[in-house]
C-alpha cells in the first residue's frame, strides 16, 4: 500500500468515526446540531471552548455527554467566588512515611482530567480563573515550584450565563483569548422543546455507547494537522486577521469606528487549525474559503474589543465578522 493510499484509508476511518460520535451525541442531545459541530472541531484542533448561554439550555449536559462519547476522563469544577486556586489544581499535603517523617505528597486537583467542565467559570475572582491559564495555555501547573503536566489530551470546556451577573467577575480578554473559540447556545425550536420533553421526563433514558477513545481522539488531531493550506487560503485568513485592527488601511469602516482592539496571531493560528478540523469533518484533505468563513465567528467573536461608540450603538461582534466575511475575498486578493 502507498503511502498516498494508507492516508486516503487513515481520512476515511477518522470520517467515518466522527459520523458516528455526531450520531450517537445527537441521539442523546437535542438539535444543538452546529453547537455539537463547533465544540467537536475545537477538540480535534486541540483547543479550549467557552459556551455562552441562558440557564438551563443543556451546556453542561452536552459537554458530559460528549466526554461519555469519547470515553475520556471527565471532571466538572462548579465555580464560585470562594473557590480557591488549589481547589481546582491540587495542593502538596504533609503525610507521614513509613518512616514516620514528615514529606509533601501531591494530592491532583480536579483539573488532572481529559475534559474540564468549567462550570459558570465567570463567577469565580480573577485569581483562581488565572490559575487555568497556564494549564490552557502550557498545558501545565506549578504547585510549590514543581511543575506537573495534565493528561493528553486536554481540555477545558467553560460555561458562562449572560444574565444574573451579579456577583461575578467578567473573564478578562487575555483569558478569553486563550479559547480556541466561544460558542453561543441559543433557545431551541418549539419542535427540539417538544422532542427534550419527551427524551427527559419519559421512564427510560437513552443509554449513551462509547463510540470512540483516548487513542482515537490523539490520532484525529494529528491527521487535523496535517490538513493542507494553500498559500491563497493562508492570505484569506491572514487579511481577516489584519482587517480586525482598526488602524489598519484594510480594515473597514465598520471595524475602524467600532473596534477597539482587534485579534492577534492567537486568533489567525486558531481560525487555522478551526479550519483544517472541519475540512477532516467534512472528508477533505485541505482548508476550503467555506471552512475559513464557517468558523470565523466562534474564532473571533471574542477577540474583538469595541470601543465605546460600538457598546453604545449595541453593535455586536458578530455583525462586525459580517461585514468582514463581505470585504474579505476583495481585500485578500489585493
Amino acid at each position: 500500500m502507498s503511502v498516498i493510499e494508507e492516508k486516503e484509508q487513515q481520512f476515511a476511518q477518522a470520517a467515518e468515526t466522527i459520523v458516528k460520535v455526531k450520531e450517537e451525541i445527537q441521539s442523546f442531545i437535542v438539535g444543538q446540531e452546529e453547537v455539537v459541530e463547533h465544540v467537536l472541531w475545537s477538540i480535534f484542533a486541540g483547543g479550549h471552548v467557552l459556551l455562552e448561554g441562558l440557564p438551563g439550555l443543556g451546556k453542561t449536559m452536552l459537554i458530559k455527554t460528549i466526554s461519555e462519547v469519547l470515553d475520556l476522563n471527565f471532571s466538572r469544577i462548579q465555580f464560585t467566588p470562594d473557590i480557591m486556586p488549589s481547589d481546582i489544581t491540587g495542593t502538596m499535603l504533609l503525610q507521614p512515611d513509613e518512616a514516620g517523617r514528615q514529606t509533601f505528597s501531591f494530592h491532583k486537583g480536579p483539573l488532572f482530567a481529559n475534559i474540564i467542565l468549567a462550570d459558570e467559570i465567570n463567577r469565580a475572582t480573577p485569581k483562581t480563573q488565572s490559575a487555568l491559564l497556564e494549564a490552557m495555555g502550557e498545558k501545565t501547573v506549578t504547585i510549590m515550584g514543581e511543575t506537573k503536566s495534565m493528561e493528553k489530551p486536554f481540555f477545558v470546556l467553560a460555561t458562562q450565563n449572560p444574565i444574573d451577573m451579579e456577583g461575578t467577575y467578567p473573564l478578562p480578554e487575555a483569558q478569553t483569548d486563550r479559547f480556541l473559540c466561544k460558542v453561543n447556545v441559543q433557545y431551541p425550536t418549539k419542535a427540539e422543546l417538544k422532542e427534550i420533553a419527551l427524551r427527559t421526563t419519559g421512564p427510560q433514558r437513552a443509554q449513551l455507547k462509547k463510540v470512540a477513545g483516548l487513542d482515537d481522539v490523539i490520532a484525529l488531531q494529528g491527521l487535523a494537522r496535517e490538513i493542507l493550506v494553500s498559500d491563497e487560503i493562508l492570505d484569506y485568513a491572514v487579511w481577516m486577521i489584519t482587517a480586525t485592527h482598526p488602524d489598519s488601511e484594510e480594515a473597514p469602516e465598520m471595524v475602524k469606528n467600532f473596534v477597539q482592539y482587534g485579534s492577534g496571531p492567537r486568533g489567525l493560528q486558531s481560525l487555522i487549525n478551526m479550519a483544517k478540523a472541519r475540512a477532516m469533518c467534512s472528508g477533505r484533505f485541505h482548508v476550503s474559503v467555506g471552512d475559513i468563513k464557517h468558523v470565523a465567528n466562534p474564532v473571533l467573536r471574542h477577540r474583538l474589543i469595541l470601543n465605546f461608540e460600538g457598546e453604545a450603538s449595541s453593535v455586536t461582534a458578530d455583525s462586525i465578522i459580517k461585514e468582514l466575511l463581505r470585504e474579505a475575498v476583495r481585500g485578500a486578493n489585493g
